[in-house]
């Protein structure tokens, strides 16, 4: 019995130094903006005041002659992940991007809320900040989400959708990436603030790609150091049990500004059969479909994806 003892004491001993180490290796606590901003907010980003936050952004192209476009980026994701487009389309039309509230360098809301709503307010109040009166609204996955609820609260301020693999519909994914699971279980939070192992972020990513062997070094140094900005991982959390896809998913049929719609064929998030229901939800929407691409197809391959909404852009491209 008393080796049975000994025996229960050394197992308890390896698997208390074993979660030790695994602590002590993934320890991450919150990093400042300005300490994080060095790297990630060189010019031309700038920080505007929008309801109580800092919100970063980038405004870049020409001023006059086309349609401004905001670009929305996903959870947990931030405005470069536009980089590609931001580079094509500023050469001829006035681009704005930004963190959106709880994520990236703007971080979270000075009252914690994070429903959809709050999100169409932000993107609204940006676009009266920067004296634009209406825009084409570009979002991937969540960012898609705000872009088409932005549409049919203000139809007045929207020239044009484009949706990237956005969210909408009740979520049925295939597959689901960890840094997401482990957000949106309650009993993970206080672990979550303190903790954030790289190797979980570079998993991530490469489930959200068609090709995992696109996903740099310099890729996932990005998504892990954005995400350690003071309050984002609690934001996560917050978003993921105020703000889901589905409710409202009915109002998508009343969608009737031009839409065009990408979709990666290897989304496993958001499978193609949702790009295939928003077409047809949405009347005379264009639908392209890149077989190989996951479910951020703008950032796996700005070129190709790119071409396809230059070609939507261009009958849009009048002075507003």
């Amino acid at each position: 019995m008393r080796v049975f003892y000994r025996f229960l004491f050394g197992v308890g001993l390896l698997l208390v130094l074993t979660v030790g180490t695994a602590l002590v290796l993934s320890w991450a606590p919150d990093r400042s903006v300005e300490e994080l901003s060095a790297r990630w907010a060189p010019p031309p980003s700038e920080f505007v005041r929008i309801g109580g936050m800092r919100v970063h952004l980038r405004d870049e192209g020409p001023r006059k002659g086309t349609t401004p476009i905001v670009l929305l980026h996903g959870t947990s994701a931030s405005l470069h992940t536009w980089d590609g487009w931001a580079a094509g389309l500023s050469e001829q039309r006035r681009v704005i991007r930004l963190d959106l509230p709880g994520f990236g360098l703007t971080g979270p809301t000075p009252d914690g809320v994070y429903r959809i709503e709050r999100y169409v307010e932000t993107v609204v109040a940006l676009l009266d900040r920067l004296g634009v009166r209406r825009a084409i609204i570009a979002g991937n996955s969540f960012g898609g989400q705000v872009a088409w609820q932005t549409a049919l609260a203000h139809p007045r301020r929207v020239a044009a959708l484009v949706l990237v693999d956005a969210a909408g519909y009740p979520l049925k994914p295939e597959d689901v990436p960890i840094g997401f699971r482990i957000a949106r279980t309650p009993w993970l939070a206080p672990l979550m603030r303190v903790t954030l192992p790289r190797g979980m972020i570079d998993a991530s990513v490469r489930n959200v790609y068609g090709d995992p062997g696109k996903v740099t070094p310099e890729l996932v140094d990005r998504y892990y150091e954005l995400t350690l900005r003071a309050g984002n991982r609690e934001a996560l959390r917050q978003r993921f049990a105020q703000a889901q896809a589905g409710p409202g998913s009915e109002r998508i049929r009343e969608l009737t500004v031009p839409t065009l719609i990408l979709w990666g064929g290897q989304d496993r998030l958001i499978p193609p059969a949702d790009g295939e229901r928003f077409h047809q939800d949405i009347a005379g929407s264009e639908l392209v479909m890149f077989d190989e691409l996951g479910h951020v197809p703008h950032e796996e391959d700005p070129a190709r994806t790119l071409a396809a909404v230059q070609a939507f852009l261009q009958p849009l491209g009048e002075s507003r």
